[in-house]
């Protein structure tokens, strides 16, 4: 392998401020990262990171080589046309950041889209900026489409080598293979080097996977608070009340269809129900209920994605 070293480079000004609070701090940084590209039911991991950028003061730390790592083809960028000449350029940016919680504790956030190339050289490179900057703790978040309705609280399943910092929350599988992706693989490199990781994933109904789904955002986000102890109160704020109105618009394009459709989301909530009983109960065989297909499902909200799609999912 290559030198993961010649995938980035350091901002030098923006190092020196990361040095800095290093020295200030003995116990290490949080870095938080997410990847454009892979499973994002909801928008979950691409509205935190929206969030967190707009509220927060931050800067550059280091910055990917993206001509190396991003197929242009696959995800081009946005050119700019001016009457007759091109005048700007769009270059995806793969970053790390060093950003500021309510209180003004630092921690890193590294986001940007997914490598399409030399994964494993990669993770190599995170690990060497985690290492380099004496992080104690890297956390992914994402969120994955599943059989819930919206009416019941957001599940989460948590992963890696330190879930113990998620409490009450159990795994929904015992094993399963699935595409890979270069965000599940830094997570296992790093656990494998011996280093304390966590992936959050929120439960998304996947009736409304294709739209953003704050719901998801602020349960994970408040997973990634407690188990990191950052002080995010303004983008909470932001995603509850963002969450309030889907919520609402969702109950609004409800009323106003069929009983079919109104049917098959009481056919996921029965199933919830049993499910979580069975679970208090201790007793994990919930009830046999009739539950609707995602094709059932999702020709029924077809319009509701629509309309969500057609104005930009406010």
């Amino acid at each position: 392998m290559m030198d993961p070293q010649g995938l980035y480079e350091w901002e030098p000004q923006g190092l020196a401020v990361a040095d800095l609070a290093l020295a200030q701090d003995s116990a290490g940084l949080v870095m938080l990262y997410h990847f454009d590209g892979y499973i994002d039911a909801g928008e979950t991991g691409d509205q935190i990171v929206e969030r967190l950028l707009d509220g927060l003061p931050h800067q550059v730390v280091a910055r990917f080589d993206h001509d190396r790592l991003v197929d242009y083809r696959a995800r081009r960028p946005v050119l700019t046309f001016e009457r007759d000449h091109w005048s700007a350029f769009e270059a995806p940016r793969l970053e790390l950041r060093l950003v500021q919680d309510a209180t003004g504790a630092p921690f890193l956030l590294l986001s940007g889209p997914e490598p399409d190339v030399e994964w494993e050289r990669f993770a190599a490179a995170v690990r060497q900026i985690v290492e380099r900057l004496r992080v104690r703790l890297s956390v992914n978040f994402n969120g994955i489409p599943m059989g819930v309705p919206h009416t019941r609280p957001v599940g989460i399943t948590a992963h890696g080598n330190r879930t113990d910092l998620v409490p009450g929350h159990r795994s929904h599988f015992d094993e399963a293979q699935v595409p890979g992706s270069a965000e599940a693989l830094v997570e296992l490199r790093l656990a494998q080097a011996g280093h304390d990781v966590l992936g959050i994933t929120g439960h998304v109904p996947h009736y409304v996977a294709r739209s953003s789904y704050p719901d998801a955002a602020l349960t994970v986000l408040e997973a990634i608070t407690s188990a990191t102890g950052l002080v995010l109160p303004d983008t909470a704020h932001a995603l509850r009340n963002q969450a309030l109105r889907t919520q609402e618009e969702i109950e609004r394009q409800i009323g106003e269809g069929d009983e079919e459709l109104v049917s098959l989301v009481r056919g996921l909530e029965h199933q919830y129900d049993a499910v979580a009983g069975a679970e208090t109960r201790g007793n994990l065989v919930a009830e046999p209920v009739e539950l609707p297909s995602a094709e059932e499902l999702g020709a029924q909200f077809e319009r509701f994605l629509a309309d969500r799609e057609g104005d930009g999912g406010r």
